[in-house]
């Protein structure tokens, strides 16, 4: 029996702040993003400023319909995509949605199902609207609870006929690590305890939950998943101190993964609250929501982190959000991340032996500056040999978690077309099996090319994964 049938569903990812562009266009409010040139890593801008490269992106708001023919070209079967919340409500608290908002997403979930590719949509990625972060201090407050439940139940009612997966918050975990990329929380991160940070993430744990309820009264069939950003979570020595370690940060993210599935907090919330003096403020009416749980797991993958209980004693190394020891056993990216296949097959058995629910690998990519070459024609050839190599070696292992009874049902590669890093805001820093044309000081025709992982991709899915051993 092969691993991958021809219902599994290989295709990409991507996120509406990272490409759409457009940003003030067609009725569109502004977005924290709007105010990130550079990411996380600078201060916010008072006005949108022209080097921030996501407010072009890679114009997929205009070229829609190009890149998901270019999807179809690949025979990508599911495309991962979020949904500007401000470009469905502009400030978060109008009553009536932007119809020019609706109509845009209308055209990209039919064109997608046009060439019979399953959209997956992202309710909450990273691009919280700029006047609920300015209002309320984003997600500090309890009030952007029922904001966020209008204008998720007016995304399941105007797409809910044709979208059957929905994903809540991207990365929600990353609450306690970013309160302004995942939160969007104005105040400096200094100034936010940890103990807040916690009620922060309480708050969108409930809206989660809430979303969770009114898609399920939507219509039954809807699949609603939770989405944090996974990370295999090895000890660096067999010393019990390192060892317990990496059990307790494994917990730091297993706390959001159970309070989705199990619709409770955790037995070991009781330690995190002691460590980080949390008082959670929580409602009889929130334990009531916080019991409707999700229909399948997705996490986003990248590296795995090695962890000690002493970090001085050893080198550190880069990764995605989640930044680690140098691990010796690993190979190691342009960007410093550790490329790690088998801690993909650890974290699919892992989630699996937990909870038993069905897994979607939501993200996973490697980030590359790609090289422009020349044949002899003129045209632009990009031998992006290394992604290949990264993309093969990980589809390996989640082929080898299926063959073990692990039930994945899907992959999504990140960035699948070039667009914006979330984290620093830049384009070379490159994920995509299409190259777009658009360089770090902003120039570029927009164009798009075919880079060399496009048709090998395209040979892996054609084959349901046969190609993967060629």
């Amino acid at each position: 029996m092969m691993a991958f049938t021809k219902e599994f569903l290989f295709g990409g990812a991507i996120a509406a702040n990272q490409c759409e562009g457009a940003y003030n266009e067609d009725g569109k409010g502004l977005s924290i993003q709007d105010l990130m040139p550079n990411g996380v890593r600078g201060p916010l801008t008072e006005e949108p400023e022209p080097h921030n490269l996501k407010l072009i992106g890679n114009d997929f708001y205009h070229r829609y319909k190009e890149d998901i023919a270019l999807l179809a070209g690949m025979n990508v079967r599911v495309l991962r995509l979020s949904i500007a919340w401000s470009r469905i409500y502009p400030t978060g608290e109008e009553e009536q949605p932007n119809e020019k908002g609706i109509a845009f997403y209308n055209n990209v979930i039919n064109t997608l199902i046009y060439y019979n590719i399953t959209p997956m949509i992202t309710l909450s990625h990273y691009e919280l609207p700029l006047h609920i972060a300015k209002t309320y201090d984003g997600w500090r407050s309890r009030k952007v609870i029922d904001l966020f439940a209008k204008y998720a139940k007016t995304c399941f009612d105007y797409f809910g006929d044709r979208v059957k997966y929905w994903l809540t918050f991207n990365e929600v975990n990353v609450t306690l690590l970013s309160p302004l990329l995942s939160a969007g929380v104005l105040t400096d991160k200094s100034e936010i305890s940890m103990a807040e940070r916690y009620q922060i993430a309480h708050h969108q744990l409930v809206a989660s939950a809430l979303a969770t309820k009114l898609a399920h009264e939507c219509d039954a069939e809807l699949k609603v998943g939770c989405m944090v950003a996974a990370s295999a979570k090895y000890p660096m020595t067999c010393n019990p101190d390192d060892v317990i370690e990496a059990l307790h940060q494994q917990q730091e993210l297993d706390y959001f993964v159970h309070v989705h599935c199990k619709g409770e907090y955790p037995y070991y919330a009781q330690r995190l609250y002691k460590e980080y003096n949390v008082d959670l403020e929580i409602t009889e009416e929130d334990l009531s929501l916080l019991r409707h749980t999700v229909d399948f797991i997705s996490f986003s993958y990248y590296n795995s982190k090695t962890v000690a209980k002493d970090e001085s004693k050893y080198d550190t190394s880069a990764g995605n959000i989640l930044r680690g020891l140098r691990n010796p056993y690993v190979d190691y990216s342009e960007y410093d991340y550790p490329i790690d296949p088998q801690g993909l097959y650890y974290v699919l058995h892992y989630y699996y032996k937990q909870y038993g629910l069905p897994l979607f690998v939501a993200e996973n990519g490697l980030g590359h500056k790609d090289k422009v070459e020349y044949d002899d024609q003129g045209k632009i050839i990009i031998n992006d040999d290394y992604r290949i190599s990264f993309t093969k070696a990980h589809l390996l292992q989640v082929e080898r978690a299926i063959e073990d009874g692990v039930e994945v049902f899907g992959y999504a590669s990140w960035g699948i077309i070039d667009l914006i890093s979330a984290a620093s805001a830049e384009v070379d820093k490159r994920y995509g099996f299409v190259y777009v044309d658009r360089q770090k000081d902003g120039s570029g025709t927009l164009n798009r090319y075919k880079k060399k992982s496009y048709d090998w991709y395209k040979q892996v899915i054609e084959t349901n994964g046969k190609y993967l051993h060629e």
